[in-house]
């Protein structure tokens, strides 16, 4: 992995590359949904101000990868990893599993139990990135995107 890649929580600063980074990968795959949209131009209402998280990760002091964690009202659930994109100039450096690992330690740090993502199968990179981190398939679970035919869960405790 690169030394030069640093993660820094979101500011204002880096709203455009949040937005920039998720529509990058949406668009190439998919097509973006009303809550794409609401949680992608709203970062600070819809995430942040309800007690989540936004890492960003800097390449150079270049937004490259983002990663949010966001308050889940999924039972069972504290938290959801979502919004996870790296730009594809800097993939293969470790930046998502950087990001993935970053964005875990911060949902234990904030008491989460258990961590929820949802994601699509046709995106074998990422859904192989949650694998190694530790994510195992779930069934059952309902999602407000079209795209999403994959839920995974993650134990962040013993009990």
């Amino acid at each position: 992995m690169d030394k030069k890649v640093k993660i820094v929580p979101f500011s204002d600063a880096y709203k455009n590359a949040f937005r920039a980074l998720n529509e990058e990968w949406i668009v190439k795959y998919f097509r973006m949904e009303e809550m794409d949209h609401v949680s992608l131009n709203n970062p600070r209402t819809y995430i942040l101000d309800k007690g989540g998280y936004i890492a960003v990760a800097l390449l150079a002091d270049d937004p490259v990868g983002v990663c949010a964690l966001i308050p889940s009202d999924r039972e069972d659930f504290e938290f959801e990893l979502a919004k996870m994109g790296v730009s594809p100039k800097a993939q293969g450096k470790g930046i998502g599993k950087l990001l993935g690992h970053h964005i875990i330690e911060k949902a234990k740090l904030l008491g989460c139990k258990k961590l929820y993502l949802e994601s699509n199968r046709i995106l074998e990179p990422a859904i192989n990135l949650y694998r190694k981190l530790g994510f195992v398939e779930i069934v059952g679970a309902k999602s407000p995107y079209e795209r999403s035919d994959i839920q995974m869960e993650l134990v962040l405790t013993d009990d």
